[in-house]
């Protein structure tokens, strides 16, 4: 510290250096603080394997923040203090000087330097701390996305539960993450002004290329030959009779030197597929483009409607989000919430139509919000079932199956979000495969019967189901023949069939 000087006007009055002030000392404090911050990010961003993507804008933004407005302080008490020291000068004692001589001031400096410890290791410790909260799924989904409720419900109870957000939303690498970060400041106006989209609109346009993420995990060359999965139903009925599809799903049917086959031949090494959709949500497809990559054979399929080209920059290569495109955020039917309890057991079969009281019950026009529903449910459940004592057990069941897939105030559940896995309550894979996509030649889209991705092994209520058939078996609809121009989701909406 300079040394002090008397002052010429006043003699008993000692001149200290403008830097010697209480805003610029706490000024000081915040400064090194960051810097030690700094360092400590900087040090843990050039070591760490897998990179954090929010660790850039705590290490390269936030600490600087604070580093630079620690050194505002520190100048800012050093100018104030010389303006107050040339006003007053003579007149009366510098108001924020730090003077060794006063014994309650001494007692102050103790403290404060005891808090100044206290406080940069706290920041370096915070800093460390707060780098781990912010890759965390309660930083994306309660704190900084708060708006995301449906999306972080529909996460915890999905295939990926255990993959934080910021390793598909975000990935490692520059260019991603300064994507991101723009992305999620047009997020963070639209959320703290109220208007952002309700629904959040789908597909989503700036995630990354499949590849960088879902093959991280899925890599093509692991991909299963075959999956035995069984679909258990109730039937609209009074008895809710259940009933049974048991699958084997070709997921990959190719080997070694053979040709691709099953479901992930849309993604194989090498064919490449191409498509334009008409809409928004990609769910009405005219135009497809496959291009066999070893003899470059292109095969053109469209709609008889589809006249010309499509615009060259809407054409879109397949990958897997095409089809996974609800991969963590999965929001079930009415139908299927409650077919899935009652498969469980937390929702009663004893009580009469309960599959498809419940299902009405989920799906009232006359529910605007969330905390309407569950008084209406009541209410509804309440008028079939006066007096059962399965009434209280089950109205508990439906409330909760409301309150975990259909949002009304973000007007978000499954009528706006389409599921492209299968094709029960949506096109999925009818979008193409409906023999109306064919070449100029009129040749049609290749493999569109249904033995082509999967085999029925079984089917049926009560001992039908344990009666399987290695060959497979032909679809039986339990509601009687179908009609042939009709796809499953003609009548299928996921509430109560058509």
């Amino acid at each position: 510290m300079p040394e002090p000087t008397p002052s010429p006007s006043n003699p008993n009055r000692v001149v200290r250096s403008a830097f010697n002030n209480w805003i610029t000392a706490a000024g000081g404090v915040l400064a090194v603080g960051a810097l030690f911050s700094f360092a400590l990010l900087v040090w843990v961003d050039f070591t760490q394997g897998d990179k954090n993507p929010y660790l850039g804008i705590f290490t390269y933004i936030v600490a600087p923040a604070f580093l630079i407005a620690g050194l505002v302080a520190v100048f800012a008490g050093a100018w104030l203090q010389r303006r107050y020291a040339i006003k007053y000068a003579g007149e009366s004692p510098d108001r924020w000087q730090i003077r060794l001589d006063d014994p309650r001031q001494r007692r102050l400096i103790t403290l404060f330097t005891i808090g100044a410890v206290v406080f940069l290791l706290l920041s370096v410790f915070g800093s460390y701390q707060t780098y781990h909260y912010s890759e965390s799924v309660q930083f994306c989904g309660e704190v900084c996305h708060k708006a995301m409720n449906p999306e972080f419900v529909t996460y915890q109870r999905g295939a990926h539960a255990r993959v934080d957000c910021v390793q598909c939303h975000i990935g490692s690498g520059a260019e991603w993450f300064i994507k991101a970060k723009i992305n999620g400041t047009h997020q963070l106006i639209a959320y703290t002004l109220n208007n952002y989209n309700r629904p959040i609109a789908t597909p989503i346009k700036n995630l990354r290329p499949a590849q960088d993420i879902c093959e991280k995990c899925h890599w093509p060359e692991k991909f299963h030959g075959n999956i035995d999965v069984n679909f258990e139903h109730f039937l609209s009925d009074k008895a809710n009779t259940p009933y049974n599809v048991r699958m084997l799903m070709h997921v990959n049917t190719a080997r070694a030197g053979s040709p691709s086959g099953g479901i992930h031949w849309h993604v194989n090494r090498d064919e490449k597929v191409e498509y334009f959709a008409a809409d928004e949500k990609r769910q009405e497809i005219p135009w497809m483009r496959v291009t066999n990559k070893r003899d470059n054979t292109v095969r053109v399929f469209r709609t008889e409607a589809f006249k010309g080209e499509p615009p060259a920059d809407q054409i879109r290569t397949m990958d897997c989000m095409d089809c996974h495109n609800r991969p963590a955020h999965v929001f079930p039917t009415a139908n299927e919430a409650v077919e899935r309890a009652m498969a469980a057991g937390t929702l009663t079969t004893r009580l009469p139509n309960i599959k498809r009281e419940a299902v009405k019950a989920l799906t009232q026009a006359d529910i605007k919000t969330e905390a309407d529903a569950p008084a209406k449910i009541a209410e509804y459940l309440r008028a079939k079932y006066q007096g059962s004592p399965e009434l209280s057990a089950a109205t508990i069941e439906v409330q909760r199956l409301y309150s975990v897939t259909i949002f009304p105030e973000r007007k978000a559940d499954w009528r706006v979000y389409p599921n492209n896995i299968g094709h029960k309550d949506w096109p999925g894979c009818f979008r193409c495969h409906d023999d109306k996509h064919k070449t100029s030649l009129g040749e049609a889209v290749r493999s569109s019967d249904c033995t082509s991705c999967h085999t029925i092994l079984a089917q049926g209520k009560g001992a039908e189901i344990e009666h399987l058939n290695a060959k497979g078996m032909e679809f039986q609809h339990p509601g009687g023949e179908l009609d042939p121009d009709l796809t499953c989701a003609d009548c299928h909406n996921g509430g109560i069939q058509k």
